[in-house]
């Protein structure tokens, strides 16, 4: 097996503080500059698997730094560089405690609360008469927040959130149009490379000055679902499964091996044939969304790669 990067502890110069995310590393800096390592762990079902996906880090940073190149134009993001195949740097912001995920079909959470019966998520109506997988009318935002206790997303109504003052009904506006603008600019690109963007999430923050801005991943496979277009009808009318491009084969094979997060479960065994699978994937993945050939980083020592790139960065 390739060698991979699942847990990092660098000392920067004007280094302030850490943060561990289930995926992603935070290092805080001086000048609110923050520092953000795209590790190669893989999370499915809120839990982080035990062996880390050769290049999975990679390809998540750079298919969101490209997604951020082709958006800046309409919502503003905190990127300011990419000095490592795994490392963004950026703006410092303060996040806003609230994801906005935006859905153009009936699919993943949508379609099990449709099935239990619900037409009503997050304050917003579904449509009587649909099956899994139906395009909506028009794209519904349906916000999650961050449960009290752990790491599970909760859905919440856009009521709600202006109810218990999560965020300022100005600025949830600001976020509202902003998230309907990338999901519109998304189905765009992703039409162009014969994809649906089915359903996906997004992240703002404010900067020490108070402009909102686009922080974290966009357009990844692991915050957004895409289908292939080409057959989508077909399928639908056949009542077909859809031709999938995300992680869902990921949670798809956990839960044919009993795994769905819950308690008392055992994270089945991955085996190294089965890893090297799940990375030619992830390569598949960012041939298909972006367009273009994956080139692989160095993987030798990435460790001494990122900080050797940093630095050089950092003294520039």
């Amino acid at each position: 097996m390739g060698n991979t990067i699942t847990d990092t502890n660098f000392n920067f110069p004007s280094q302030k503080s850490i943060y561990k995310g289930k995926v992603r590393e935070v290092y805080t800096l001086a000048d609110n500059l923050l520092l953000m390592v795209a590790t190669d762990r893989l999370s499915a079902f809120d839990v982080v698997m035990p062996k880390g996906i050769p290049y999975k880090g990679q390809i998540l940073n750079q298919i969101a730094t490209k997604m951020m190149a082709a958006t800046e134009d309409i919502v503003p993001n905190w990127l300011l560089a990419t000095p490592d195949p795994n490392v963004a740097v950026g703006h410092a912001c303060e996040p806003f405690k609230v994801e906005m995920v935006i859905r153009g079909y009936l699919s993943g959470h949508a379609a099990r609360e449709y099935k239990a019966g619900k037409r009503i998520l997050c304050g917003v109506a579904m449509p009587d008469n649909m099956k899994e997988n139906d395009k909506f009318p028009q794209p519904i935002i349906t916000p999650a927040t961050k449960a009290e206790m752990g790491d599970h997303d909760e859905d919440i109504s856009r009521e709600d959130i202006l109810k218990r003052n999560i965020v300022s009904e100005d600025d949830y506006s600001i976020l509202e149009k902003y998230t309907k603008a990338l999901f519109q600019r998304g189905t765009e690109i992703a039409a162009s490379r014969g994809l649906i963007l089915v359903d996906t999430k997004y992240e703002f923050g404010k900067t020490s000055d108070g402009k909102i801005v686009l922080i974290d991943e966009i357009h990844t496979p692991d915050s957004s679902r895409y289908f292939y277009a080409e057959g989508y009808q077909e399928r639908q009318d056949n009542n077909e499964a859809q031709k999938q491009l995300s992680k869902e084969f990921v949670r798809q094979w956990l839960i044919k091996n009993d795994f769905q997060g819950l308690e008392g479960q055992k994270v089945p065994e991955m085996s190294d044939e089965y890893i090297e699978t799940v990375s030619e994937r992830y390569i598949e993945l960012y041939e298909n969304i972006t367009g273009e050939t994956f080139v692989k980083a160095d993987i030798s020592n990435i460790q001494n790669r990122i900080e050797q790139n940093v630095l050089k960065y950092l003294n520039d």
